[in-house]
C-alpha cells in the first residue's frame, strides 16, 4: 500500500527505529521509498558488502542474517534446532538434483525485520533449476524453529541451485528460501527465469546460466531464512570456516580445506 510522500520519512522511520534496521545503509533517503515494503526490499549503497577474495571451494554468504545451525547432510537429514530433523529431498520439493547434496554440508541463516532482505549469489558456477514449493506460513524465530517439527520443509520456499565452476568447481550449491508468517514472498530473481513464469507449485530449469559471487539470487518480501546447501564430488573436503552468529553477505563462509 502506497504511503502518502508527506507521511513516508515518518512512518519508515518510526518502523526503521522499532526494529533496528541501518537507514544510513539504505540505497535511498527514506522519502524515496514508496511503501514499506518497498524499503523493506531496499537496495544498499554500492561497495558496502564486498565479496570475500575468491579461494578454491570459497562459498560467501548470501544474506545478512544470522547463521544459526550448520552441519553435515548425514541419511539424507539435516538438524533445524534442538534435535529436530528434517529431510533434504522435501526440503527441495524431490527436484531431481537434490541427490548432489547427499553426504554434504547445510548452514541455517535466519534473517530478523532488522536486516537487508535481498539474496545474493554465494558461489561460482553456472544455475541448472529454480522451483517453488507452496506451504504454510509458520513464524521461523527461535521459539518456533526449537519447538516446530520439520518447519522448514512445511513452509512455502523458492529454491536455487547451481555447479560450481572456476574456483568452485567440483561443488553443487543450493539455496532454499524459506517464507514465514507475513513473509508469503521468497521471491528468486528474473533474471533466472529467461523470461518464464515460475509457478506456485513447480520447477524450471535452467541452461547453464552464468553466476559470480555477489549477483542478485532473489528477495524476501519481509525477513525469514535461508538454509544454503553444498555437496558435490568436493564436498568432503569442504568445511565451514566461520562459526555460528552475525555475518554479512559476501563474508566467507567456508572453502576446501
Amino acid at each position: 500500500m502506497p504511503l502518502p510522500a508527506g507521511l513516508r520519512e515518518s512512518v519508515l522511520s518510526r518502523f526503521a527505529a522499532a526494529v533496528g534496521a541501518d537507514c544510513s545503509e539504505a540505497e535511498k533517503p527514506l522519502r524515496e521509498y514508496i511503501s514499506l515494503l518497498d524499503f523493506f526490499t531496499r537496495r544498499l549503497k554500492p561497495g558496502l558488502r564486498p565479496q570475500a577474495p575468491p579461494v578454491v571451494g570459497g562459498i560467501n554468504s548470501p544474506v545478512d542474517g544470522d547463521l544459526i545451525a550448520s552441519g553435515r547432510i548425514e541419511d539424507g537429514a539435516l538438524i533445524q534446532a534442538k534435535g529436530l530433523p528434517y529431510q533434504l529431498g522435501e526440503l527441495l520439493g524431490e527436484d531431481p538434483l537434490a541427490g548432489r547434496f547427499a553426504g554434504g554440508h547445510f548452514a541455517t541463516l535466519y534473517l530478523s525485520p532488522k536486516d537487508y532482505h535481498r539474496i545474493h549469489v554465494p558461489c561460482e558456477g553456472l544455475c541448472r533449476s529454480v522451483a517453488r514449493i507452496e506451504g504454510e506460513l509458520w513464524p521461523v524465530n527461535a521459539a518456533s524453529t526449537a519447538h516446530t517439527p520439520r518447519l522448514y520443509v512445511r513452509n512455502r520456499r523458492s529454491t536455487w541451485i547451481a555447479e560450481g565452476k572456476g574456483s568452485d568447481e567440483g561443488l553443487w550449491i543450493g539455496a532454499v528460501l524459506v517464507a514465514a508468517t507475513h513473509v508469503g514472498g521468497a521471491v528468486v530473481d528474473g533474471r533466472w527465469l529467461g523470461g518464464r513464469t515460475l509457478p506456485a507449485r513447480g520447477r524450471l530449469d535452467v541452461n547453464g546460466l552464468p553466476a559470480l559471487p555477489g549477483d542478485d539470487l532473489g528477495t524476501f518480501e519481509l525477513g525469514s531464512t535461508v538454509v544454503l546447501l553444498i555437496g558435490g564430488e568436493k564436498a568432503p573436503r569442504w568445511a565451514l570456516t566461520r562459526g555460528r552468529g552475525l555475518v554479512r553477505v559476501g563474508e566467507r563462509l567456508g572453502a576446501i580445506a
